[in-house]
């Protein structure tokens, strides 16, 4: 069987078992049962039969069957909504279920005001921070839960183009440096831990690298804004800034540029970072910020830069110890996030070899028995995830992409700041 085929029977295998909600709610979910939740919910394996219906992979009826699912409690706004859940979570899968105008237009109204008006709100309450001279908890800005996440879901969306101006405002804000007891910091620099909370291990915060939680976010947001040709006054200084932190902290090691996944206050001050974990993924390491930088790279037009975060991905899936340190399958930190972020970076490549490494990247999901995989993801001993980030829907739709060939017919992967 080929590669190709091998894809299609694993994806096929895990949409099967997704089929209908009501055979999957009483499952245990290692999360808990999170109809609103792109991350772990209803709305990522929603995405995941769009995907396929709109790729003529599955039925329609499947994606209209978790759409409801997901909708059928009125819809959360406000500070606990973001891009992963809640109405931007639901906005966004209707959006890509769209394939006719008009297609959900009533509902997409009505969510558009939750999330506009929710997007204000945080742009007020961060201003109002910065203004005090205050450090931003990375929920502020970060991908998943803060206004870059938010930011993706405008561009997907190709509306709202004031809103989309003040996040890119915001953002460009945030790149811009402050002074804090006497020293000079990144905007992005947090007074938190990397886990988003106080902690006595980082006294005086962090700098976050990831695309997930850190500064890739804001990065890739901008980058990919420019490529569309809205930008705002300062938009590509801060791109600059952005891209002179990452060159000041990368390291060139035997086997490719790395980046630290973080930077504390101590190692600010020494210059010297930690040695840190070498695993690479989408929310942190080399394959996130590889992508992020050739992002960068299209929109200034720098071919050097572009072929360094091509060969810094090339050689980060060619090496044993890296993919070694890659211990499941899931979008965000897993092979099935390696394999697609490969796929994605090879298209637009003036490097060549990455499109060789997708069987190797591929091979821990494809090894497995299509049956054992959707096992070991929807109800394996523990509890299983179904959704988008680290569960059976993500890893499906990276699957269904390989076997497909073609960019996202949905804009499903927009939601990773990747596309």
């Amino acid at each position: 069987m080929s590669l190709r085929e091998s894809t299609r029977v694993a994806a096929d295998t895990i949409a099967e078992r997704l089929a209908a909600p009501q055979d999957i709610r009483s499952l245990h979910h290692r999360q808990g049962w999170w109809p609103q939740s792109l991350a772990h919910g209803a709305v990522g394996v929603a995405l995941l039969h769009i995907e396929r219906a709109r790729t003529d992979q599955g039925p329609w009826q499947r994606a209209h069957d978790w759409l409801a699912c997901a909708a059928a409690e009125p819809a959360v706004g406000g500070s606990d909504s973001h891009l992963y859940y809640g109405a931007p979570a639901l906005a966004f899968a209707l959006h890509a279920a769209s394939d006719r105008p008009g297609r959900y237009a009533r509902a997409l109204n009505t969510l558009d005001r939750y999330v506009t008006t929710a997007i204000r709100d945080r742009l007020d309450t961060a201003h109002a921070r910065m203004d005090r001279g205050e450090m931003p908890a990375l929920a502020e800005f970060d991908a998943i839960r803060g206004l870059s996440g938010m930011g993706a879901l405008l561009l997907h969306r190709g509306l709202h183009a004031d809103v989309l101006r003040e996040i890119l405002t915001y953002l460009v804000r945030l790149t811009e440096p402050v002074k804090h007891d006497g020293e000079f910091l990144p905007g992005w620099w947090s007074h938190l831990a990397p886990s988003g909370t106080t902690s006595p291990d980082y006294p005086e915060g962090h700098a976050n690298n990831g695309v997930a939680h850190g500064v890739g976010g804001p990065l890739a947001v901008l980058c990919l804004a420019a490529r569309r040709g809205v930008t705002i006054a300062g938009h590509l200084n801060a791109i600059n800034r952005i891209l002179a932190w990452l060159d000041h902290w990368q390291q060139d090691s035997p086997t490719g540029p790395r980046w630290p996944y973080w930077i504390t206050r101590e190692q600010l001050r020494s210059g010297t970072p930690g040695t840190g974990p070498s695993r690479s993924s989408w929310c942190y390491g080399t394959a996130g910020l590889a992508r992020a930088q050739q992002l960068a790279a299209l929109a200034l037009n720098d071919p050097a830069r572009q072929r360094m975060a091509e060969t810094a991905l090339l050689r980060a899936m060619t090496d044993p110890g890296q993919l070694d340190a890659t211990v499941d399958v899931s979008l965000c930190h897993g092979f099935a996030g390696l394999a697609h972020l490969t796929r994605l970076v090879a298209a637009d490549a003036i490097t060549p070899g990455l499109a060789e490494c997708l069987p190797r990247l591929l091979a821990p999901i494809t090894d497995t028995a299509p049956a054992t995989l959707a096992d070991s993801l929807i109800d394996p001993p523990g509890g299983g995830d179904i959704g988008l980030l680290e569960g059976a829907a993500g890893t499906a739709l990276a699957l269904n992409s390989f076997h497909t060939g073609t960019p996202s017919a949905s804009g499903w992967d927009t939601c990773f700041l990747t596309n």
